[in-house]
């Protein structure tokens, strides 16, 4: 069903992708829109239990295009360097194609905490107050993992 990536010496292992998605600052999730568009949005984002876990409002166009399909592709890029004199950049990236859905209970706690952990690892019991106080107005999003490909390119 998913096409396999054309430069194969590019294509990196299993290991490598968890690696990139576990580094990755923020993703950029694509859904389809009502209008039959993609819809894209940049969104920050953890990687637990080999999915990809996002917070977001209770309502919004995301949210809505995930109900109504929740097949989406995500992808993650990171450690880029434009190389000037070669017109060419280096970088190391991740896409993901997959099925989002709405979690809710225990699952969705321990999403939030995974997040608080990557992106405030400082303040863990902060978070962990800030969780219980405000995860009632907060919905997250679990997108299991169908096909993901890694690339890397990095010249010497």
């Amino acid at each position: 069903m998913f096409k396999s990536m054309r430069n194969k010496k590019r294509e990196v292992s299993r290991e490598v992708v968890d690696v990139i998605l576990q580094r990755g600052e923020y993703g950029i999730l694509s859904t389809i829109g009502e209008h039959g568009y993609p819809c894209i949005t940049p969104l920050s984002y953890v990687y637990m239990n080999n999915c990809i876990y996002f917070h977001c409002a209770e309502e919004g166009e995301k949210l809505d295009n995930i109900r109504r399909n929740g097949k989406v592709a995500f992808s993650v890029v990171n450690d880029t360097k434009i190389i000037p004199e070669k017109f060419t950049t280096d970088f190391k990236s991740v896409v993901i194609y997959g099925e989002a859905k709405e979690i809710d209970g225990e699952a969705k706690k321990e999403a939030l905490r995974g997040i608080v952990k990557k992106y405030s690892p400082d303040f863990i019991e902060a978070g962990e107050r800030y969780i219980e106080k405000s995860s009632h107005v907060t919905k997250i999003v679990e997108i299991k993992i169908d096909h993901v490909t890694g690339k890397v390119i990095e010249r010497q």
